[in-house]
């Protein structure tokens, strides 16, 4: 993993506020973008790290995309980056609203503006695939037979049995919880030996 930089402040600020300018779809598509950013290209971040500082995103309260960019602002920089990613990720929303705001009837009974609207929600599909497929990928790299219970569990209780998602995102809590003290009891077991 390469060092941040000894100033990465406007990094920071000029990657998040570029990502969510240009990004259609909420959280689910941002974080993919981000974790190419800031783990694959600046390599500041560790994939696993990523992966969760992902799920604490999403389980807590709040746009993912602003919980996600306070986490990532916090691991690289400390408050100042947390509060710069911040800034980064509402900008440019806050532009566009505003903007679109004052044009909300041409915008609204234009049909180009409809019609594009149609093709980013295709885009949108994609890249939330994407995530999915990745993070299948990731769960599977780990070999382990749990992750991959909890993420069909996850799917089959909220897709075909109507479960609501705070109540899948805090059973897979307990169960994480319970997996990483059991995991962490062996490991303390195997030391001692």
């Amino acid at each position: 993993m390469k060092k941040a930089n000894a100033n990465p402040y406007g990094q920071l600020f000029v990657s998040t506020f570029r990502l969510s300018a240009c990004t259609f779809g909420g959280g689910f598509v941002i974080i993919p973008l981000m974790r190419k950013r800031f783990v694959e290209e600046l390599g500041w971040i560790e994939e696993q790290e990523m992966m969760d500082l992902t799920a604490i995103a999403q389980s807590s309260p709040g746009a993912i995309a602003v919980n996600a960019s306070i986490l990532v602002g916090y691991h690289v920089a400390g408050i100042p980056g947390a509060l710069l990613t911040v800034l980064g990720t509402v900008l440019p929303p806050l532009i566009i609203i505003s903007v679109i705001s004052l044009f909300y009837q041409a915008f609204r009974d234009s049909a180009i503006v409809s019609m594009a609207m149609a093709g980013m929600l295709c885009g949108v599909a994609a890249v939330i695939f994407d995530v999915v497929i990745h993070m299948v990928k990731t769960v599977a790299r780990q070999k382990r037979i749990l992750p991959l219970l909890v993420l069909l569990g996850s799917f089959t209780a909220v897709r075909f049995f109507g479960v609501n998602i705070i109540l899948v995102i805090l059973v897979c809590g307990v169960i994480g919880a319970l997996d990483t003290c059991r995991q962490q009891k062996r490991s303390k077991e195997a030391k001692e030996e």
